[in-house]
C-alpha cells in the first residue's frame, strides 16, 4: 500500500539525530522577562510534557501488539522505508536562533500530525488516542506561530530535499516499523522541543 499522504513530509529531510549541545547564544534575553512570554514558554512545556506521554503510551502500544521495541533490532529495516528524524538542528546548534527553532519547531510538528495518519491506520483500536495526539500536535504549532507573530518574529522555511520517488510501505511488516520509527522520531523531537523551551524559560 502505498504511504498515507501525512508521512510524505516525514520521508524527506536528511537530519540524523545528534547528542543533544548546550545552547549558546540565544537571543531574546531581553524577553525573558516578560510575563506574557514566560508564561507562554511556561504553559507549552507542560503541553510538551503532555503530549511525550501520550506518545510514550503509543510506543508501548505498538511493543505489545507487535513486539516492536527496541531501535537497534530494526535499523536494516528503517533503512530500506527510508524514514529519517524531522529536521531540528536550529534547536540545538551551538549557533541557537530562536526564530529558527520556532518555526522548525512549529513546521515538524505540522509534519508529524500528518504523521500520525499511519499510526491511526495501524492501530484503529486505539484511534481516540492517535487523533488527541494529532489535535495537540496541531494546537501545539498554532501556539508557537502565535507566539512567533506576538513576538514579530520572521518565519524561517528551511528547504527539505527530498529522496526522490516516495516510498512505500510494501507490506505490514513494514507498515508496523514504520508506525514504530514515526513515533520513535516524534519522541526525540519532542525531547529536543522541549530543551529548547525549557533553555527559553530559564534566561
Amino acid at each position: 500500500a502505498a504511504v498515507p499522504t501525512g508521512v510524505l513530509a516525514l520521508l524527506l529531510g536528511t537530519l540524523l539525530w545528534a547528542p543533544w549541545q548546550a545552547l549558546h547564544g540565544a537571543p531574546l534575553v531581553e524577553l525573558s522577562g516578560d510575563q506574557d512570554f514566560q508564561l507562554f514558554l511556561h504553559k507549552n512545556l507542560e503541553f510538551t510534557r503532555k503530549i511525550k506521554g501520550d506518545v510514550a503510551a503509543l510506543q508501548r502500544v505498538v511493543c505489545d501488539i507487535f513486539q516492536l521495541c527496541k531501535e537497534e533490532e530494526l535499523l536494516l529495516v528503517r533503512q530500506d522505508l527510508g524514514i529519517v528524524q524531522v529536521p531540528l538542528e536550529q534547536c540545538h546548534s551551538r549557533t541557537f536562533q530562536a526564530e529558527a527553532c520556532f518555526s522548525q519547531i512549529h513546521d515538524g510538528l505540522r509534519t508529524y500530525h500528518g504523521s500520525l495518519a499511519a499510526v491511526l491506520e495501524l492501530l484503529p483500536g486505539h484511534a481516540s488516542l492517535v487523533e488527541t495526539l494529532q489535535l495537540d500536535a496541531a494546537n501545539l504549532s498554532s501556539n508557537i506561530q502565535q507566539q512567533m507573530e506576538d513576538l514579530g518574529l520572521a518565519t524561517v522555511t528551511y528547504p527539505t530535499e527530498g529522496p526522490g520517488p516516495l516510498p512505500t510501505f510494501s507490506s505490514s511488516f513494514h507498515h508496523q516499523v514504520g508506525g514504530f520509527f514515526i513515533l520513535a522520531n516524534f519522541q526525540r523531537f519532542l525531547e529536543t522541543a522541549y530543551r529548547a523551551l525549557r533553555h527559553l524559560a530559564r534566561l
